[in-house]
C-alpha cells in the first residue's frame, strides 16, 4: 500500500476529505518522528514498538573493488511488532 492508498482509505473510513486525511498523516508521521528522535522510541498499543538504535562504527569492503572500508557509526530505527497484531496475523 502507498501513501496515496493509505490517504484514501483513511479518507474513505473517517468520512474526511483527501485533504484532510494528508494533513492528519503527515501529523502522525511528525509526531512518530520527533518522539522517537527526542526520547528514543515510541510505543503504540496493539501495532509494536519504535525504538532508535545506535550501531557502532565497523569493517566493511567494497564488493566490486574488495578494498576495506570504515563504515562509520550510525542510528537506525527498529521496529518491533506486538504480540496482539502477531497472534492477529498468524490466525
Amino acid at each position: 500500500m502507498t501513501k496515496a492508498e493509505l490517504v484514501a482509505k483513511l479518507a474513505e473510513d473517517t468520512e474526511m476529505t483527501q485533504a484532510q486525511a494528508t494533513k492528519a498523516l503527515n501529523s502522525l508521521l511528525s509526531v512518530l518522528v520527533d518522539e522517537i528522535k527526542t526520547n528514543g522510541g515510541i510505543a503504540l498499543s496493539g501495532l509494536g514498538s519504535f525504538s532508535l538504535v545506535s550501531r557502532s562504527e565497523r569493517q566493511g569492503f567494497n564488493p566490486k573493488t574488495k578494498e576495506p572500508l570504515v563504515i562509520p557509526a550510525s542510528k537506525t530505527v527498529k521496529f518491533r511488532v506486538a504480540k496482539a497484531l502477531k497472534d492477529t496475523i498468524n490466525s
